[in-house]
């Protein structure tokens, strides 16, 4: 017992009450993550859209949360982290009710194109709000953490939207805005703005911080290999239920099947930082790549849903690896000035897979078969793997010059450093 308080202790002592509001929030908003588990199935089967058109709706989505991310990366680092994400979640909750009374083709997509842009606005505000009140040394545990959240709330929602879809597919939509405004209302009563305003921080953010970051080929480059992970990765929700309704395996049962991804994300998750603390990160992320590209790739062989469940827990034990090293590498690569932006030219990386993964599934499922879907996967995987390799020393050296205190952190001086060119979650 006194082992287990002593981990429980080191893993979620000492950090501030801020994280921990969001951390709930995070939890709260999850817990109702109802609609895009269950997307695909509901625009196939409720909706009787062909696969085709599911993929180009949910990809809108995608495109969407690109527009959203980026938009949200500026408000973050210009308005403010905190209504920013006030205005995000208040706009999600609206439009995931718009689009689940929507009906025709058309309007379901522009549904889904306003929902992701107002979903994914939250995302750099939310990850610029966690680096501003955690400090550096205790980022691994915080983002575990909110990653373990993440996923207790995916596990529940994943099951018990399977059932609440047997009630009707417009329960889903209003519990998942619900669960939105909720965080909201957390946000609003319970945390404060973190955004600096002192001198330094309002005379580093130029007009031209756009172009400071697209002059810096190390964190391009690692956002580039987070887009090609994310293009595997987000098959689950485009492709893979399909796949799964074509083996005749129920809503229920993808459901179910899904949800161990986040079962086995709340069982082991925690423990993830003690199992990679010392290693080379790039280590890390290789073996991820390697080995969610091979759970990935083994679903061109599944039919059955025990089979279709092992290679939801082979290519999760590859998300654990990469979520933690991924966000902690993404903080320390960005400036103080820029967080907001850098955050959410990282998450465009994801809203760019989004919008791309559905449409490219789709394509590749219907005209070159489902086994090459996933082979295919298999293969961007291991050379994911040997990206990583190469790039890792590159990306190791700019965190360590912005993390050197005798180093000034200007976005001038981050964008003229030479650096070598580099080749993607949760």
């Amino acid at each position: 017992m006194r082992t287990v308080r002593g981990w429980f202790r080191d893993t979620t002592g000492g950090l501030p009450r801020a994280f921990w509001y969001l951390w709930t929030g995070t939890l709260i908003n999850r817990l109702g993550s109802f609609v895009l588990v269950f997307l695909a199935i509901y625009l196939t089967q409720a909706r009787g859209f062909s696969a085709s058109q599911a993929g180009l709706v949910i990809g809108m989505w995608g495109v969407g949360g690109a527009v959203g991310t980026t938009i949200g990366g500026t408000l973050t680092d210009r308005w403010g982290r905190r209504p920013t994400l006030l205005t995000a979640h208040l706009g999600a909750a609206t439009m995931m009710v718009a689009l689940g009374l929507a009906r025709p083709l058309g309007a379901v997509a522009l549904g889904a194109l306003l929902l992701g842009g107002f979903a994914e606005m939250a995302r750099p505000a939310f990850g610029a709000m966690i680096i501003d009140v955690v400090p550096e040394k205790d980022r691994l545990r915080a983002f575990t953490l909110n990653y373990w959240a993440v996923n207790l709330g995916f596990a529940c929602a994943a099951v018990l939207a399977g059932v609440a879809a047997q009630a009707g597919y417009l329960l889903l939509f209003l519990v998942d805005a619900a669960t939105t405004l909720i965080t909201a209302l957390v946000i609003f009563a319970r945390v404060r703005e973190t955004r600096s305003t002192g001198p330094a921080v309002k005379g580093a953010a130029p007009a031209g911080a756009l172009r400071t970051i697209l002059r810096d080929r190390v964190f391009l480059g690692f956002v580039a290999l987070n887009l090609f992970a994310a293009l595997v990765f987000l098959q689950h929700i485009s492709m893979l239920p399909i796949a799964m309704g074509e083996s005749g395996l129920s809503p229920a049962t993808y459901g179910s099947v899904i949800a161990l991804n986040g079962v086995l994300i709340v069982v082991g998750q925690l423990f993830v930082p003690r199992l990679i603390k010392g290693r080379s990160r790039s280590h890390v992320l290789a073996l991820a790549a390697l080995v969610m590209g091979a759970g990935f790739g083994l679903t061109a062989f599944a039919g059955a849903a025990w089979f279709y469940g092992l290679t939801v827990l082979i290519w999760t034990v590859g998300e654990m690896l990469n979520s933690p090293s991924n966000a902690t590498l993404i903080a320390e690569l960005s400036p103080a000035a820029l967080r907001g932006r850098y955050q959410g030219v990282f998450s465009l990386s994801w809203q760019l897979a989004a919008a791309a993964a559905p449409i490219f599934g789709g394509l590749v499922r219907e005209h070159a078969g489902n086994t090459t879907l996933w082979l295919g996967c298999a293969a961007i995987g291991g050379a994911m793997a040997v990206a990583h390799l190469i790039s890792g020393p590159a990306r190791e050296r700019r965190a360590a010059q912005l993390r050197a205190p005798a180093t000034p952190v200007r976005p001038v001086a981050v964008a003229r450093t030479p650096a070598e060119p580099a080749g993607i979650a949760s």
